[in-house]
């Protein structure tokens, strides 16, 4: 299999992302100013402690994927395979300056606040993170007796020598550097030994209660290593120690035109992930420069790519500590969904003969998404259900109905996307056992990944009613904008509707077809689909408002999404801007568009709101001369969702489910002055404050009171 030498999945066109162009915020800069909001959060008092000890972890498994795709894409596409450049030199050498300026100060910042606040405050709340000078006399006999029989027998310590070369180091692994003097057991000088910490072994480990009068103890593995190092290398007079872990290119690519099998050549490349390309070292801060060098050298990394930090050099592990942690003061109050009441008194294909039902997740819960599916593997007239996965988790009750529905002798098609970056394994693990159930898998299209979120399901039922009676198909679909995964719906911010809107429905059968039969969809009426139609009728409608604006009518553009970067959506926007649109977005991550600038975008604002949950949902709004006009989508507006991705835009046709839409989706997000930050035309984010006069409003405290349990909104 050849080497990957073009942008990954991952990267849109690299040249436009660092080019000085000042119409154009730089989008590595913008994804770490993302970050720096999510930071911020960790520094707020009035965030319960183990929360903002997450927000540590979240920054800390962001700039993970940040080097693992982002810094990995612009490495490999500086130069091809026969050596030509991609990228000018002096372009290159500016955007790994900036970046790396970026996240080292990131990274200062993260380790200070743990270190500094959230540590001391825990331990002062009865959570204590014990190092081993921190331990008494009791504690440190537990542990050592935990070394001797949990972990030693596990650990395999590699003296560096021409028979004992430097081990593989998985990506994103504990491992420990030792520096040693005198001679090993055969009489010869190995100075430098290398321990790697298996990945069964749990990296947090909470000491028994009857140890911990005071609260609820933790200790680190790689404390626990760092203080039993010595009885590794018996004899051997142990100068010093680090911990350091290595993140590499994790970026899969196989060259789909030439395999005969997707599954069975990404399973082969899910193996090599361990071992791609280093991109980033992180050692202990007190790394001596021969050691920290000798690292450097031995995995090719630039001096600047290396970072030395104040504490452990995984900070995700620490969510560990969090799941451990029973204090219920310490997090966020327990939210309960709602779940309205007519979903539980009405069988659901009933319900949605006669109204549409819209879910605004997470304040709304997911069952019935699951219900639904679950009650067509089970009816009777159920024939047929089809369902796309992009993410799903290890386990899940969605697609165990599927598998269900198959096992019963229903016809069920499942379009599972096995490039779905980090879930391929999973992925993969649920095509297979939904082939062996008898259910139709395939894997999307070639080159393209697909990210709609569409499930159907198709009933023979009676029609017309009466003398007339004749046995028909009806269909029914749940179209949303986020993934049918039982964790991120409790987490993320999406919106899902369940509709036998059979206009609508039979156009996501035509998209199933689509997929599976690789023919040219037909011309659809209500869906925008991509890499077809999406873009085009995006411009489009940007394109209306702004002759719309130019006749002299009030016109307003608010779109909510994840990421703005397609440079063509961004050129429509500016020109509506420059004609009179007002244009309102809300924009969590990335964003390109630089807003405020005279001349250029003096009608664009952009704002992002990072809260307790992760604003996910994509909402394009159009006023359209009070038309009105709704999409919710699967879809950012970046050049991959727009032309290298299977995505659908659908319109809320019911006029009580299209204000709630705004009402939920739009309106709350552009009034919070409690979570929200604004983009200056500088690229600079600021957060945004309450005036004096004027209550604190937070967007999503507004939808759980709005929508939590008590809520009866359909």
């Amino acid at each position: 299999m050849k080497k990957n030498t073009s942008p990954g999945e991952g990267s849109d066109p690299i040249k436009p992302n660092i080019d000085s162009n000042p119409a154009y915020l730089n989008r590595e800069l913008s994804l770490l100013a993302f970050n720096r909001r999510v930071l911020a959060q960790a520094e707020q008092r009035h965030i319960p402690l183990l929360e903002r000890l997450r927000y540590l972890c979240i920054v800390s498994n962001n700039l993970d994927e940040f080097f693992e795709v982002r810094i990995a894409s612009l490495l490999a596409n500086s130069h091809t395979e026969d050596g030509s450049q991609v990228i000018d030199p002096p372009l290159l050498t500016e955007a790994f300056k900036l970046t790396s300026t970026e996240c080292h100060d990131i990274v200062a910042r993260q380790y200070a606040i743990l270190n500094k606040e959230v540590l001391p405050q825990l331990s002062a709340n009865g959570v204590h993170l014990l190092r081993h000078k921190d331990r008494n006399e009791a504690q440190r006999a537990w542990v050592k007796s935990y070394f001797e029989h949990e972990i030693r027998p596990l650990l395999t310590p590699i003296g560096l020598d021409p028979a004992h070369p430097f081990p593989q180091v998985l990506n994103k692994s504990l491992n420990f550097i030792v520096e040693m003097a005198g001679k090993d057991a055969f009489g010869r000088e190995a100075t430098i030994a290398i321990v790697k910490a298996p990945r069964v072994l749990p990296r947090v480990i909470r000491l028994p209660d009857a140890l911990s009068p005071n609260g609820i103890s933790f200790c680190l593995l790689s404390s626990i290593i760092h203080a039993h190092i010595n009885d590794l290398f018996s004899g051997r007079h142990i100068l010093s120690y680090y911990q350091f872990r290595v993140t590499r290119n994790s970026d899969l690519w196989v060259d789909e035109e030439e395999v005969k099998n997707l599954r069975q050549a990404l399973q082969s490349e899910l193996q090599s992930r361990q071992f791609g390309v280093a991109v980033r070292l992180e050692i202990a801060q007190n790394c001596p420069p021969h050691l920290s060098t000798f690292l450097l050298n031995q995995f090719s990394i630039a001096p600047n790519r290396m970072y030395a930090v104040d504490g452990p050099v995984n900070l995700v592990r620490l969510s560990e500590m969090i799941d451990q942690t029973t204090l219920p003061n310490l997090r966020f109050p327990t939210f309960t969904p709602g779940l309205p009441s007519h979903l539980l008194s009405e069988d659901i294909f009933t319900l949605l003969k006669r109204k549409d039902v819209l879910l605004h997740h997470p304040f709304q819960s997911f069952q019935p998404v699951i219900d639904f599916i679950r009650s067509a593997a089970h009816d009777p007239l159920v024939v047929a259900i089809r369902q796309t996965i992009y993410r799903a988790g290890m386990n899940s009750d969605l697609i165990e109905s599927l598998i269900l529905a198959a096992q019963l002798g229903k016809e069920v098609t499942v379009v599972v996307e096995l490039m779905a970056r980090f879930d391929e394994e999973a992925n993969i693990n649920w095509a297979d056992r939904l082939e062996r159930a008898g259910a139709h898998v395939v894997y999307g299209v070639v080159g393209l990944k697909t990210h709609a979120k569409l499930a159907l399901v198709i009933r023979r039922e009676i029609i017309n009613g009466g003398k007339d009676d004749t046995n028909g198909l009806c269909f029914y679909a749940h179209l949303g904008t986020g993934n049918y995964h039982p964790n991120t719906t409790k987490l993320y911010t999406d919106f899902g509707l369940l509709t036998a809107n059979q206009k609508l429905a039979i156009e996501v059968n035509e998209v199933f077809i689509h997929l599976t039969s690789l023919t040219k969809p037909k011309k659809m009426d209500h869906l925008w689909l991509a890499p077809f139609a999406l873009q085009k009728e995006l411009i489009r409608a940007i394109r209306n408002e702004a002759e719309i604006a130019r006749q002299g009518r009030p016109a307003r553009i608010v779109a909510k999404m994840n990421a703005l970067l397609d440079e063509s959506v961004i050129k429509a926007l500016y020109a509506a801007s420059a004609d009179g649109v007002k244009i309102e977005l809300i924009i969590r991550g990335a964003c390109a568009l630089r807003p405020g600038v005279t001349g250029l975008s003096d009608n664009i604002s952009v704002r992002s709101i990072i809260g307790r949950f992760l604003e996910h949902t994509r909402i394009y709004y159009f006023r359209n001369n009070l038309q009105h006009d709704v999409y919710l989508a699967s879809a950012d507006w970046m050049n991959r969702n727009l032309f290298r991705r299977v995505e659908v835009a659908f319109p809320i046709l019911d006029k009580a489910l299209k204000k709630r839409v705004i009402n939920e989706g739009l309106t709350p997000y552009l009034k919070d002055n409690v979570n929200a930050w604004e983009l200056s035309s500088d690229g600079n984010w600021t957060k945004r404050k309450k005036g004096p006069r004027s209550a604190a409003f937070s967007a999503q405290q507004h939808l759980m009171s709005l929508l939590g349990a008590s809520s009866e909104t359909s």
